[in-house]
């Protein structure tokens, strides 16, 4: 709490608060809110790993589909790849990953309304002391983004190791010889963007309840 307050001190009484302030305070959350924090993270990591698994996956097969090698074409059967279908958009593919991302969504949206819920006490202070909506807001979505960014490297770095050692391992040197690195590069930017989006996305409605909470709330709540 204290530095927090010692945050909150240095916010000028002003419509625009620095974003430095409000990063501080968003960053000191998260560190004392570690565990909670992590589980929120771990939501991100497994939706986002999901869905660059599956994309660099599909480009690997793509690309080795292309090569029309019979020995080649003899591994991708084994392993289960229909060689005259692939290049068709799989449905049930999409899906899952849509499910995914939605639970994704959902998860931080509801953990992020939990902490609003938890730190009434906290933020009815924080406008006690001068601490305006505008500071409010930026320093929920700061928070959410920090644990969505974080979340979403860490995610994006796991289904991509995943997508190629299981691309190794069946198929061999077949994958160092023909990996698509531009297209797979493209799919790795296309998840890092996905789950920003969703992270900024889930993180408006909670930042906006705390906004709304009065600082009379402070008061309210007993030790």
């Amino acid at each position: 709490m204290s530095t927090v307050v010692k945050a909150v001190h240095e916010i000028p009484e002003q419509k625009r608060v620095p974003w430095g302030v409000a990063v501080a305070v968003s960053w000191g959350s998260l560190r004392r809110r570690l565990f909670r924090s992590l589980i929120t993270m771990a939501g991100v990591i497994l939706a986002i790993a999901f869905l660059t698994y599956m994309l660099v996956t599909k480009n690997v097969t793509q690309a080795l589909i292309a090569v029309h090698d019979d020995a080649l074409n003899l591994l991708l059967q084994k392993a289960g790849v229909d060689i005259y279908a692939a290049a068709k958009a799989d449905k049930m593919m999409w899906l899952l990953l849509i499910l995914s991302l939605l639970a994704c969504l959902v998860g931080i949206t509801n953990a992020m309304l939990m902490s609003v819920s938890e730190r009434i006490k906290e933020i009815g202070t924080l406008k006690c002391l001068g601490a305006l909506d505008s500071f409010i807001v930026k320093s929920y979505l700061i928070e959410s983004s920090l644990q969505g960014v974080i979340g979403t490297a860490l995610g994006v770095a796991v289904g991509l190791l995943v997508a190629c050692a299981v691309a190794v391992i069946n198929y061999g040197g077949f994958v160092g010889l023909h990996f698509p690195l531009s297209r797979a590069l493209r799919s790795v930017l296309v998840s890092v963007a996905i789950g920003s989006l969703l992270s900024v996305a889930a993180s408006i409605a909670p930042a906006y309840a705390a906004a709304r909470k009065q600082p009379v709330d402070a008061m309210r709540i007993e030790e």
